[in-house]
């Protein structure tokens, strides 16, 4: 996966970080398609760095209020249950269901450009991802994700 910038108008709602000028674009190079079947619609999962490890099957999810980990890849990164902070707001699963979340944690994610402080939920659910990358994120960063570029 390739992160490029194009030319566009910057929000003034748009949460403080360092100004760029021009927002990212999460997409692929034509060489990064090779060996894929086009079109393509399938989910967008990316690896990304989240503290000090890449971290694969990541989703990004343009219509996620939240940025969520897996219980699965909070173990993996050797993280304790101390660190989380409290989050009561209950969230809706994919099934439809409302779960309840382990708690928050604020962690370092490295883009190309910057590095941005993610406020993930945890939960303790299956998912075939180890972490979402929702609107927060995209918003914090100035990013537009789209599986057609």
């Amino acid at each position: 996966m390739s992160v490029s910038r194009y030319p566009a108008e910057e929000s003034s709602s748009m949460p403080k970080r360092a100004k760029m000028g021009i927002p990212l674009v999460l997409g692929f190079s034509d060489e990064e398609k090779v060996g894929t079947i086009q079109p393509h619609d399938d989910a967008l999962v990316v690896t990304l760095k989240i503290g000090e490890y890449d971290v694969k099957r990541v989703m990004i999810d343009q219509g996620s209020a939240t940025d969520i980990m897996y219980l699965d890849l909070y173990r993996g990164l050797n993280l304790k249950y101390e660190n989380l902070t409290a989050y009561s707001s209950p969230l809706v699963s994919f099934e439809g269901k409302m779960v309840v979340s382990k708690g928050q944690i604020r962690l370092p994610m490295q883009t190309i450009t910057d590095v941005v402080e993610v406020d993930f939920i945890v939960m303790d659910v299956f998912s075939p991802y180890t972490a979402i990358m929702g609107r927060p994120w995209l918003h914090t960063l100035g990013t537009v994700s789209s599986t057609l570029h």
